[in-house]
């Protein structure tokens, strides 16, 4: 079943309750589906693999997989538009196990009701202890039930990049060669030259 956090809407739910077993046959994870209305429907599906590392290709696969299984079960009524992507880099958090992935990584959260008067928490992540996820927020160490979530995403880090860089490297997704301006020694944007005098940085 899924939470609130992958699907919202009563429609999210069901087209979640259908597409989860399509892409975890495929040795991929639901991260997050909205049904999106405007001008034109569109299905959006953030997809993952269990160690993280989705590319496009796979993206490409699982949409063609979707797209079968919709036209067959056709829950929505509109003519629409189907995105699968990954969960990008300052990713939605919608499980139990992407608290604990993420601790010592900033993050936002958002509770349905109100908490000790807020609903908005930003802080560095904490880890999971049952079904509380803990986050450091200026006055402290808090515990929100997982269920009281509404909205959680990781805020974007030089941090976060270099882990996202290292996870893709690490699964053998990663050309180096695209990256060689990204190097330890290069001056941070902002900077000026070494040499520079220490009062004029």
């Amino acid at each position: 079943m899924s939470n609130d956090l992958i699907a919202k809407a009563a429609i999210d739910r069901r087209l979640a309750e259908i597409i989860t077993p399509v892409i975890e046959d495929m040795g991929f994870e639901l991260v997050r589906v909205r049904l999106m209305s405007g001008n034109t429907t569109t299905l959006q599906v953030m997809a993952d693999k269990p160690d993280g590392g989705i590319e496009v290709d796979d993206c490409a696969e699982i949409s063609t997989m979707i797209s079968a299984t919709l036209d067959v079960e056709d829950p929505i009524l509109d003519t629409y538009t189907l995105e699968v992507s990954s969960p990008g880099i300052d990713r939605p958090l919608t499980r139990l196990k992407d608290f604990e992935a993420f601790e010592g990584y900033d993050a936002k959260l958002e509770t349905a009701e109100l908490i000790d008067g807020r609903r908005r928490f930003k802080g560095v992540l904490a880890g999971v202890e049952g079904d509380e996820v803990l986050i450091n927020v200026n006055e402290g160490t808090i515990g929100l039930k997982f269920d009281w979530l509404s909205d959680a995403k990781l805020v974007l880090t030089d941090e976060l990049i270099k882990l996202m860089l290292k996870q893709r490297k690490a699964a053998g997704i990663l050309n180096e060669d695209a990256f060689d301006v990204i190097d330890e020694d290069t001056p941070e944007q902002g900077d000026t030259q070494d040499d520079a005098p220490e009062e004029e940085k």
